[in-house]
């Protein structure tokens, strides 16, 4: 009898949290704020009647601090003409958060407007200055600037030697070795030119070609010195893909054993999942791992990648976007090795067949403490609709809600104008850009304006924290770094990361949604191998946590640390 209690008391209490969290969550809201906040800036891919297809890809962006005031900036990365650069006017843009709701362009002032042809970015500190520097990839040339720490940045690309001057696309910063600074992956996508690009026909038709018909070409591995300068070293890191036709890059810690691991999703190619074997060697376990083909054994299109444990289990979980008439793949991590397909079993899978997905993001948008996803969309043929009636160019993207059982459901038409939008859409970055407690989203759209989406009601749906680390022992951005937050009765873990979706650079602080719960426990462990742990956190704060040093409560806006390094 007492048996039956506990069980009843058990589904009693289940209940009333998923109950809580359902009716809360019904009431959460994206909206666009992309032209009251005074972001004008619009994606330009250069096209022209030849088709060159450098302008299927768009582009990705990014959210991050780079003047150190406590507030999300955000910064776009954009195309250029390609027969004739010199004409170009675009440039690649940087609003700064004014922490009042709006953004000013500081482009110009800040050195960042690159004018080459861009396509991803990603952040660290890689010098452990206390300044967040910024890494952009471009066809042709790359560029990495050095934030002065002044409202400036510099071009070190040549000094730093991390150039890779092909087509670069997806990138990442993470301490693979553990030595406390930060080492740079670059995915390479295709050797193409102008005098080589081909244009196919469906019908009387002209399209964009295949990747296919472009050989892939090796990814960039750089070994951070500790002077400023890195050392390509691919070859002595175990990192060797000649054809890769490198999109999506995401490292992550999928076999829990204290370093970084490498994950990069390649388009018409097996994908790559690199296991570190602690020194900063990598081998490709992905076949092995069984996340290289779809589960039919077929090589598919990756597009987009993110890493992130949406059942709380405690092991890294995995999601690829791919292409129209293939299902993006979401892996769940049985933390043996081994990974499955549960793309169909989650209702992830085949709403995504008639769309071609990039970005992807895993983030708790309800602060119910389950991480839900977020997937970008929009065709690569701006003429698909004239021989494909399956699908469009411009397509809905999804947000997929976590029920806690495995399962999601598609909700973007019930959270808000901001998701039912239809667009062309690349990269995706979140981040709690208003400082209010929940996850806001900006997404990339292809030779379209942005979409800048406030999220209206999450911090009501639930409690949260926000985790702001800086390492001493570890490097500075705390890259690596996994964090776990313990609160009524749930475990969530989440890693800080540079680089992941489709090119592009989400919030290096840590959010986590509490639901019902007041109070949480948080443990961290740091690269370095040291673990800290704090008891009886309160929640609904935005906390510093600086290694060795402790907490430090911070609040909306505040200088997070007054521009010392």
């Amino acid at each position: 009898m007492k048996s039956v209690k506990a069980f009843v008391l058990l589904i009693s209490s289940v209940l009333c949290f998923s109950g809580l969290s359902l009716i809360r969550a019904s009431s959460v809201e994206f909206m666009e704020i992309r032209e009251q906040a005074g972001i004008d800036f619009m994606h330009f891919d250069g096209r022209t009647n030849q088709r060159y297809f450098t302008e299927t890809l768009g582009a990705g962006c990014g959210v991050f601090d780079y003047d150190n005031d406590g507030d999300l900036d955000i910064y776009f990365v954009n195309g250029a003409d390609l027969k004739y650069p010199e004409r170009s006017q675009a440039t690649n843009a940087l609003y700064r958060n004014n922490g009042d709701g709006t953004f000013t362009d500081v482009t110009e002032e800040a050195g960042v407007g690159h004018k080459g042809y861009g396509f991803g970015c990603c952040v660290g500190d890689y010098d452990n200055d206390g300044w967040t520097d910024l890494y952009v990839t471009n066809f042709r040339s790359n560029v990495l600037y050095h934030n002065n720490g002044d409202g400036t940045f510099t071009d070190v690309t040549r000094e730093a030697g991390v150039d890779s001057p092909i087509w670069s696309t997806g990138c990442a910063f993470a301490d693979v070795d553990n030595d406390g600074d930060l080492d740079l992956y670059v995915a390479n996508y295709v050797l193409f030119s102008v005098e080589t690009n081909r244009i196919w026909r469906v019908g009387r038709v002209l399209v964009y070609s295949s990747p296919r018909v472009y050989d892939g070409l090796q990814d960039a591995f750089f070994r951070n010195n500790g002077d400023g300068t890195f050392t390509e070293d691919s070859e002595a890191a175990g990192l060797i893909n000649p054809t890769g036709r490198g999109l999506g890059v995401v490292f992550g810690d999928y076999d829990n054993d204290g370093d970084v691991d490498l994950y990069v999703a390649n388009d018409a190619n097996e994908n790559y999942l690199y296991r570190n074997d602690g020194t900063g060697h990598f081998e490709d376990v992905a076949l092995f791992a069984g996340v290289s083909f779809s589960e039919h054994g077929m090589v598919e299109n990756g597009m987009g990648v993110d890493f992130g444990d949406y059942d709380n289990d405690g092991w890294l979980d995995l999601v690829v976007t791919n292409f129209h008439n293939q299902v993006n793949t979401l892996y769940h991590n049985e933390g043996n090795g081994f990974f499955t397909d549960v793309s169909s079993a989650s209702h992830t899978g085949e709403i995504s067949l008639p769309d071609m997905a990039w970005g992807a993001d895993f983030f708790d948008y309800d602060n119910d403490g389950f991480r839900d996803l977020l997937i970008a969309n929009g065709h690569y043929q701006d003429n698909v609709e004239l021989y494909d009636k399956t699908t469009t160019y411009a397509q809905r993207n999804h947000l997929f809600r976590n029920h806690h059982d495995g399962t999601f459901t598609n909700v973007s038409m019930n959270t808000g104008s901001g998701m039912r939008s239809v667009e062309v859409s690349r990269g995706t970055a979140i981040g709690d850009l208003d400082n209010d407690g929940d996850l806001d989203i900006v997404i990339s759209n292809s030779a379209h304006p942005p979409n800048v989406l406030i999220n209206e009601g999450g911090e009501q749906a639930g409690h949260w924290l926000n985790l702001q680390l800086i390492g001493t022992q570890s490097n500075r951005s705390a890259i690596g770094a996994r964090v776990t937050v313990i609160s009524s009765g749930l475990r969530q873990m989440e890693e800080v990361r540079s680089g992941s979706s489709f090119c592009s650079q989400n919030d290096l602080r840590l959010h986590f949604g509490l639901g019902p719960a007041s109070e949480a426990t948080v443990e961290i462990r740091w690269p370095s191998g040291q673990i800290e742990r704090f008891e009886h956190v309160a929640a609904d704060q935005f906390l510093l946590v600086t290694e060795d040093e402790g907490v430090t409560q911070q609040f909306p806006n505040s200088k997070l640390t007054e521009g010392a390094p």
